[in-house]
């Protein structure tokens, strides 16, 4: 028998989060619980209001408050560069460490026929609207390097071949700072195909 059906209620519910089983929810709970109450309100708070007022991009489908994301109206953002990729999560890695100053359009998700996701799940009508309206130059797949995402990018691929436009993938390889021994064989191969001069 429980001592707490709440407690118990507040554990299960923090499992959602991803990565986090129940030992990790348990510790979380009697943290918010026990030493930071003020802390446990004011999360709650952001997470309703987050979910009540973000939403997605009209344009590149990334997640923000406004009908059009910033990075999207910024007209310091180069137009004619395109890059796609699979999460709204990705787009701000890339923003941060890149220095990519052109656009971006969010699938959010990949090619996966066997779970129901194919390219109307993918906003890929929008995205063949968007090249169809000229004005973009490069294409750049920065889709994840699994079957799936392979699978997403050559077809997206044949979308702007189709409408010549350039396409462009980006590399896969040997991480800085890798050891050749440690690196799997299909990275390493990826790595050994793209190499470029020096």
């Amino acid at each position: 028998m429980s001592v707490s059906p709440l407690l118990d209620k507040l554990i299960d519910s923090l499992q959602i989060l991803p990565g986090v089983g129940p030992k990790s929810a348990q510790r979380l709970a009697f943290y918010l619980l026990e030493r930071n109450q003020q802390g446990a309100r004011d999360l709650a708070d952001v997470i309703a209001t987050a979910i009540d007022e973000i939403g997605h991009c009209q344009q590149c489908r990334t997640l923000t408050e406004d009908a059009i994301c910033s990075l999207c109206s910024n007209p310091g953002r180069d137009d004619s560069m395109l890059c796609i990729v699979e999460n709204p999560s990705d787009v701000m890695l890339m923003n941060k460490v890149t220095g990519y100053k052109g656009l971006y359009f969010v699938l959010m998700g990949h090619l996966s026929p066997l779970d129901g996701i194919g390219p109307e799940e993918l906003g890929l009508a929008d995205l063949a609207k968007r090249l169809d309206n000229g004005g973009i130059k490069e294409l750049i797949l920065a889709t994840n390097s699994t079957v799936e995402g392979e699978a997403t990018a050559h077809y997206i691929h044949e979308m702007a071949r189709k409408r010549q436009i350039r396409t462009t993938r980006l590399a896969h390889g040997v991480p800085m700072g890798g050891e050749l021994e440690y690196v799997d064989g299909g990275t390493l191969s990826y790595a050994f195909q793209g190499r470029q001069d020096i």
